[in-house]
């Protein structure tokens, strides 16, 4: 479907200023109606906003999903549609309308995958669906607004704020504000596209007394983790759970460690209790988030 504000093609000049945008469709609650059972994604819904909230000189084709796609479901294999979808655009900015709940993950993946993008490429979602008096048609617009006036680089419009998506974090499961963004180290450009492959990856938390064989068991099914930490980067006192990590690591799964504390990262060498974790061979996670350390693992995993 497309859409436009511009004036009539015949005006060569105003063709000339004219701005393209994509809107990738993906699904989430900003586009759903109420169902028998709870809300479900509206057919059309999200065209006909953008249609009334138009932008003078600027023409919008919308790609729907079909089907639509609840962003708890959201994998590996969507980042790469929507890789592939974004790079063969020809136009000056990209909206991806998309579930909040997964929506970190999604941004600091095509954070890592776009890296240098020569246009803005926005994320958009909203807690509650067009059409309610919510807060999706303000988030829409901003990402409208966004992806043709913004710089190049993924972003996420929302609650009036346009967020650097490679650092999203969702800290608020019902309110209107429901995204902050950590500061991340800058991602160097790609040479080239890639796709993330189907690789067995987790993030994994470690708690007060876990015991040290349900942390081995886990690691034997995976091909990466990101094992959340505590504080500034430190573990339990357990051989056992040290010989884990070793010989996890030993046999080529990917460890990458980040703090369990929103903010502040890791500072190896600053706690005793921390040395179980670099004697195994475990990474450095830094101040990474955990979804951008997973995406770093998993783009890293399928070069």
């Amino acid at each position: 479907m497309s859409l436009s504000s511009s004036s009539p093609a015949s005006d060569k000049a105003a063709c000339a200023s004219l701005k393209r945008l994509l809107v990738l469709h993906t699904g989430g609650t900003i586009g759903m109606v109420s169902g028998p059972d709870g809300l479900v994604p509206g057919e059309g819904v999200l065209e006909q906003a953008i249609e009334r909230l138009a932008l003078d000189g600027v023409q919008v084709t919308v790609n729907a999903f079909d089907p639509l796609v609840d962003s708890a479901e959201v994998d590996f294999a969507h980042w790469n549609r929507l890789i592939d979808l974004v790079s063969a655009s020809q136009v000056d900015g990209v909206v991806i309308t998309h579930g909040t709940d997964t929506m970190a993950f999604t941004g600091a993946a095509l954070s890592l995958a776009l890296a240098g993008i020569a246009v803005p490429v926005v994320l958009c979602g909203s807690m509650h669906p067009l059409n309610t008096g919510g807060d999706a048609e303000d988030n829409l617009l901003l990402a409208l607004k966004a992806a043709s006036e913004s710089s190049a680089g993924v972003w996420l419009a929302f609650a009036n704020k346009l967020l650097p998506a490679a650092g999203l974090v969702k800290h608020h499961s019902h309110d209107s504000d429901a995204f902050c963004s950590v500061p991340q180290s800058t991602t160097p450009e790609l040479t080239r596209r890639f796709h993330f492959k189907a690789k067995r990856l987790a993030i994994l938390t470690l708690s007060p007394g876990m015991p040290a064989p349900a942390l081995e068991a886990a690691l034997t099914h995976l091909d990466g983790v990101v094992l959340r930490v505590f504080g500034a980067g430190t573990v339990m006192s357990n051989p056992h759970l040290e010989r884990a990590l070793r010989d996890a690591v030993a046999r080529g799964c990917r460890i990458r460690a980040v703090s369990q504390c929103q903010e502040g990262g890791l500072l190896p060498g600053a706690y005793a209790a921390g040395g179980a974790l670099w004697r195994a061979g475990v990474e450095n996670g830094g101040s990474e988030t955990p979804e951008l350390a997973l995406a770093r693992l998993w783009m890293e995993l399928s070069m």
